[in-house]
C-alpha cells in the first residue's frame, strides 16, 4: 500500500511539472514584446520633435545596453 501511494504521488508531481514546461519562456517573450512596443512608441514620439535628439539618445542607449549583454564586469 505505501508503495502504491508513493507511486501515485510521484506520478502526480511529475505530471504537474510537465504541464508548466515552457511557461517561463512565454512570459519572457511577452515581456520583451511589451518593452519593444513601449520603446518604439517613445522613439516614434520623440522623432516628431525638432532635432530628434531624444530619439537618437534613446537609440544610442538601447544599442549600448544590448551590446553590453553578456559582458563580464
Amino acid at each position: 500500500m505505501p508503495y502504491r501511494t508513493m507511486g501515485w504521488i510521484h506520478a502526480k508531481i511529475a505530471r504537474r511539472l510537465r504541464e508548466q514546461t515552457g511557461q517561463g519562456t512565454v512570459e519572457y517573450v511577452g515581456l520583451m514584446l511589451l518593452l519593444a512596443t513601449l520603446l518604439t512608441g517613445v522613439v516614434a514620439a520623440a522623432g516628431g520633435l525638432r532635432g530628434g535628439g531624444i530619439a537618437q539618445e534613446v537609440a544610442k542607449t538601447l544599442k549600448e545596453t544590448i551590446s553590453s549583454v553578456g559582458e563580464q564586469r
